[in-house]
């Protein structure tokens, strides 16, 4: 993962684009049901296989469907991003964003492992990554591409706050202020634009290990504990 690692950024952000191929995408995509989004003010989501229960706690039976987990949980495992992981993978929040909508600066948290993998699909977004807690603290602007995977961990998990700016152009992206600019998969679609990216809808895999499982989950997953 060291070629992949984003500078400048705390330890430990990496970004690789053209993570799944063109074909992969479409597929997944078309494969992500429709009647299972629930609706919020500013986007709309999917918590596979369920939503965590108050105390985040996962609670279900079932492991994630097909079309998340091939092809994109076996090149984790050749990458040893999850390795530590108490359950390896055992959820995947979909998230939609269309143009001009985003999400307020948060953390992943306590309840999941701290290693957090997300996969783009569609449009291309900027994240912007902020540290926490702190008068002046350091900001970084991460530019996900579609196809491309973020991988969050370290202190990158545990010190900073990220979020999605509610427009519907990204400005002013070039080498000083995009902190993977070196590791874009195509650096000149952005140069040709002047610097701007046009928002399309977006799509995002955020697949994580919550710690807390159930009775039941911890036995279908065959490993972990309660």
């Amino acid at each position: 993962m060291e070629p992949h690692r984003i500078p400048s950024v705390p330890d430990s952000m990496y970004y690789i684009p053209n993570f799944i191929s063109e074909e992969e995408e479409t597929s997944i995509l078309n494969k992500i049901p429709q009647n299972h989004w629930i609706t919020l003010t500013h986007r709309r989501l999917q918590a596979v296989p369920a939503k965590l229960t108050a105390t985040n706690t996962l609670i279900t039976s079932t492991p994630l469907p097909p079309y998340l987990t091939s092809p994109i949980l076996p090149r984790f495992t050749d990458l040893d991003i999850f390795s530590g992981a108490p359950h390896g993978v055992n959820h995947c929040l979909i998230n939609e964003y269309l143009p001009g909508q985003g999400i307020m600066p948060h953390e992943d948290g306590a309840a999941y492992h701290p290693v957090v993998a997300t996969v783009s699909l569609g449009g291309t977004v900027v994240l912007d990554v902020v540290e926490k807690g702190c008068e002046g603290a350091r900001k970084w602007r991460i530019l996900q591409e579609p196809r491309s995977l973020l991988v969050t961990m370290g202190e990158a998990y545990t010190e900073t706050l990220h979020g999605i700016q509610e427009v519907r152009e990204d400005c002013d992206l070039n080498a000083e202020t995009v902190a993977n600019w070196g590791l874009l998969g195509d650096r000149e679609v952005f140069v040709a634009s002047g610097g701007v990216n046009e928002r399309t809808t977006r799509i995002s895999l955020t697949y994580r290990d919550v710690k807390k499982v159930s009775t039941i989950g911890s036995k279908i997953f065959g490993r972990g504990k309660t």
